[in-house]
Formats: structure tokens, C-alpha cells, sequence
């Protein structure tokens, strides 16, 4: 059993349909074949113990005298008694002794229950049961009490012959032949049925199944050929299961473009931004090792100057491999197990002791009030951080930074020079750096940095040119004033 189920398993789908189809088809035919023979045959019987019910009439005493002389004898025709020589008519004694009837068409044997009724005529008429007859043959037979007519010295009436009763039989041959053509018959209709059902199961099948098929092959053709390009077709106003996957299935396609493509343009761009300072790097390496190896030395100054060069490269390099490891976590998305309700005054805080130590020239203020939010802590903090840092790097010396954060919003005002209406829809691009930009520190990477955590915590960034100069860069996140009970930074940090 088990291998066949394994067997049923491996075949395909729609091999599976149509044998499912079938057996419940051939289930189907066979139970309602078994219930209409059945009921055939009932009624077929019942005509049959309709005839032998009517045979029950009194029999001439002379008859049955005769019967009683001859017992044990095969009857040798028929008489005027019956007319109707296919039936089996014989009386039987208390002892089983069997006598037919001249009009008898032989002689039926005897059971216990019929011996029992000769025995005690009071019982009535026998149950109708199945028999055979002398030779073999199968008869339908009921046993009845034997009454006698014409009894002489009675005057003509008629009595119930007591130690004797009467058997009524009807053979079977052709009402067996009926039931045998009748289930052939219904086997060979149940069987094309069957077939009959397969093959609509198959057909049926291979039909629902061709969306299926052609996602398949879909499927195939990316796996081999890495083509995310390809797209199955849908109807519009299709709401099936199978619409609905080949639409998930376009949309995964879609998204795997998309994401393939930004892996492409993240790839392309962090090439173009490494080429630069490895660039500058092999210069100056190449400029000191030629130094070395020719026995001329740099001038201490040009010297020094090289080697700042060299870290001041190596730096940007660090600070690039970093911004490129947080957006490519960003761009994996946040782990469950990182988000936590955090506390955006105590984050704002911190990064504002960052940029205060990294402007000391600078004025930064701040207006602050209670609001909790979920993020990962230290996400959120680097992207208020590198908010921050572009504020303090195109501020001049001795202006000021306004930091406000109420009601959910951060506000950080700066008095720079401010960006320019058109670059506005590129600031959070990866890599893009304003051509007045391009010639201080960075990497192009901050802003874009800054707006996929915010979006990954459900909030919005924008930044805004300020009235008088300058530039509004806005954080929005969804919180309240208050942490949900149990879930602040103080239990987080309990537990």
C-alpha cells in the first residue's frame, strides 16, 4: 500500500486528477450498478412470490390421493389440476418424504422448516426462499399448509390435511439469466463510464493545467537562463487560484528585476566612488615605495604631506566600506529581534553630543520633548547622526543649528548655503553629491542612508530650502509621548 501511495504521488498532477476522477466515477457507477440490480432482482422476486401466493388454493382430494399412492416417483405429466406444468407442486410429510403432483415440473427438496410446517399446519404459510430442485436446479419456493376439496364423506367441503403440507416452487432459470444479462450489461456500461471518465478527467485536466504548464515553463526559463524579464499573461477579470499565482508570480519576477537592477546601479556606484581614493592611495604609495627604492628622498614636508594624504584616503575608504555595510543591512531589512520601542529624545540627544564635538565653532540648540518610537536604536541613530553632520559640515563658522523635536517631528535647521531647487529630487539617491559638495568629505551615501531607515521605522524624511538661507531637513515617525506599558527602554534593558 505504501508503495503504491508513493508511486500515486510521483505521477503528475494531472495523472493524478484523472485517476482521481475515475475512481470516484467507477465508485460512483458501482454503487449505484449494486443498487439498481438489487432493486431489479427484488422486484423480479416479488412478482415471482406474487404467482406463488396465488397458488395456495385448495387442492383436490383426488390429486393429492394419487400424489400419496406414487410418492416418491417423478411426475410423468401434466393434468387438468394445472395447466401450468412450470411450476413445482409436491406434499410432504412429517417425516420429509417428498410426493409430487402429476401437474408438477419435478420434485424440490425438502428443508427442516417445511418439515416443521407438515408437522404443525397451524403455523401458516413458510418465509419464500431459494431451493433446488431433484436435479439441481434453483427454484423460488414457499410452503403451504395443505387444504383438501372434495374430501368424500364430508359432503363436499373442504379441511386442512393434518402431518402434510403443500410446496409451491417457480424455477429461477430465467429470472437468474435476467439479473445475469443485467449485470453484464451494467459492467459494460459502469466500464465505459470509467473510461468514459478518465479521459474527461485527463482532458479536463490537461485544460485547467495549462496556466499551470506555462508557469512551469516559466519558472524553468528563469532557473536556467536568469531572464527575469519574462511575464506570464493574466486576464484582467480573472480571480482564480491560478490567476492569483501567475500574478504573484509576475510580481516576484518584477521585484527580483528591480532588486537586481539596484544591485547593479549600488555596484556600479561603489565602484566609481572606490575608484577615486584607491586611485589617489596607489599615487602617493607608488610616489613613497619609488622614493625608497631609488635612494631619493621626499622633502620632509612633501613627505608628510603624502602620508596625510594617504590617511585622510584610507579614512574615506573606511567611511565608505561602513556606509555601504548599513545600507546594504537596510536594504536586507530590519531583523524582528532588533526593532525595540526607543526613546528619539535620548537617541537625539546622543547624536546631538556627536556633532557638537564635530562643529565646536558652531552654535547648536535644541528644544526637545519625550517621544518613543520603534526602530532599532542604533539605525536610528546614525541616520540622525549623518542629519546632523550635514548640517554642521555646510554651516559656516559661528552660525547656528536649531534642533527641535515635538510631537513626533525633528526639525533640523541650518544656515548654509542651502541646496538648490532642482537637486532637491536627487538628495536621497545613493552616491549623488551636489557639484558645490563634490570637494568635501563623504561619500554620497548619508541622505539615502537616512531616508531608507526612516522608511524601514514607517516615517518620512524631507528636506526643505529655510526662509533666510539655509536648509530644513524634516523626520517624521509614527509614536506617542509615552512607551506602551512594559515595552520601554528601561524594561527592554531589564529583561
Amino acid at each position: 500500500m505504501i508503495k503504491v501511495m508513493r508511486h500515486f504521488r510521483s505521477l503528475p498532477i494531472r495523472s493524478r486528477l484523472a485517476l482521481l476522477v475515475s475512481a470516484a466515477v467507477a465508485f460512483a457507477v458501482a454503487a449505484v450498478s449494486v443498487t439498481c440490480w438489487f432493486i431489479v432482482r427484488g422486484k423480479l422476486y416479488d412478482e415471482i412470490n406474487s404467482d406463488l401466493s396465488s397458488q395456495k388454493g385448495p387442492v383436490p382430494y383426488v390429486v393429492v390421493n394419487d400424489a400419496l399412492t406414487t410418492c416418491g416417483e417423478e411426475p410423468t405429466g401434466p393434468t387438468d389440476f394445472r395447466r401450468r406444468t412450470e411450476y413445482y407442486f409436491e406434499v410432504v410429510k412429517a417425516d420429509g418424504s417428498a410426493c409430487a403432483l402429476d401437474s408438477s415440473a419435478g420434485l424440490v427438496k425438502v428443508t427442516d422448516s417445511d418439515k416443521e410446517l407438515a408437522k404443525n399446519p397451524e403455523l401458516g404459510v413458510s418465509k419464500f426462499r431459494n431451493g433446488t430442485d431433484s436435479k439441481g436446479n434453483a427454484v423460488r419456493v414457499v410452503t403451504l399448509p395443505l387444504i383438501l376439496n372434495d374430501v368424500p364423506n364430508s359432503g363436499g367441503g373442504q379441511s386442512l390435511l393434518q402431518g402434510a403440507a403443500l410446496i409451491v416452487a417457480y424455477p429461477l432459470e430465467g429470472t437468474q439469466s435476467t439479473l445475469n444479462d443485467l449485470a453484464l450489461l451494467l459492467l459494460l456500461v459502469g466500464g465505459i463510464g470509467v473510461v468514459g471518465a478518465g479521459a474527461a478527467g485527463l482532458a479536463v485536466a490537461r485544460a485547467g493545467l495549462r496556466p499551470v504548464d506555462k508557469l512551469t515553463e516559466a519558472v524553468e526559463h528563469v532557473a536556467r537562463t536568469e531572464d527575469l524579464t519574462i511575464r506570464i499573461p493574466v486576464e484582467e477579470d480573472s480571480e482564480d487560484e491560478i490567476a492569483r499565482l501567475s500574478r504573484s508570480f509576475n510580481s516576484m519576477t518584477s521585484a527580483l528585476a528591480n532588486s537586481r537592477e539596484l544591485q547593479q546601479q549600488l555596484i556600479a556606484d561603489a565602484g566609481h566612488e572606490l575608484r577615486t581614493p584607491l586611485t589617489s592611495l596607489r599615487t602617493n604609495i607608488e610616489l613613497l615605495t619609488r622614493s625608497e627604492e631609488t635612494g631619493r628622498p621626499i622633502p620632509p614636508a612633501d613627505r608628510k604631506a603624502l602620508l596625510a594624504s594617504v590617511k585622510a584616503q584610507m579614512t574615506e575608504l573606511a567611511a565608505l566600506i561602513g556606509d555601504l555595510q548599513t545600507l546594504s543591512r537596510s536594504d536586507a531589512g530590519q531583523p524582528a529581534d532588533r526593532i525595540q520601542v526607543v526613546d528619539l529624545q535620548d537617541t537625539v540627544e546622543a547624536a546631538l553630543h556627536r556633532a557638537r564635538l564635530r562643529g565646536p565653532e558652531l552654535t547648536i540648540t535644541a528644544d526637545l520633548q519625550p517621544w518613543f518610537v520603534r526602530a532599532e536604536p542604533s539605525a536610528l541613530e546614525r541616520a540622525i547622526v549623518n542629519i546632523l553632520d550635514n548640517a554642521v559640515k555646510f554651516s559656516p563658522p559661528g552660525e547656528a543649528v536649531n534642533v527641535i523635536l515635538k510631537a513626533g517631528e525633528l526639525t533640523v535647521r541650518d544656515h548654509g548655503p542651502g541646496i538648490p531647487t532642482e537637486e532637491l529630487p536627487h538628495v536621497f539617491d545613493r552616491f549623488w553629491r551636489s557639484p558645490s559638495a563634490r570637494a568635501l568629505p563623504g561619500s554620497g551615501l548619508g541622505l539615502s542612508i537616512v531616508a531608507r531607515t526612516v522608511q524601514q521605522s514607517g516615517g518620512e524624511v524631507s528636506l526643505q530650502p529655510a526662509e533666510g538661507g539655509g536648509t530644513v531637513a524634516t523626520v517624521r515617525l509614527p509614536g506617542a509621548p509615552t512607551p506602551p506599558p512594559g515595552q520601554g527602554p528601561d524594561d527592554a534593558e531589564a529583561q
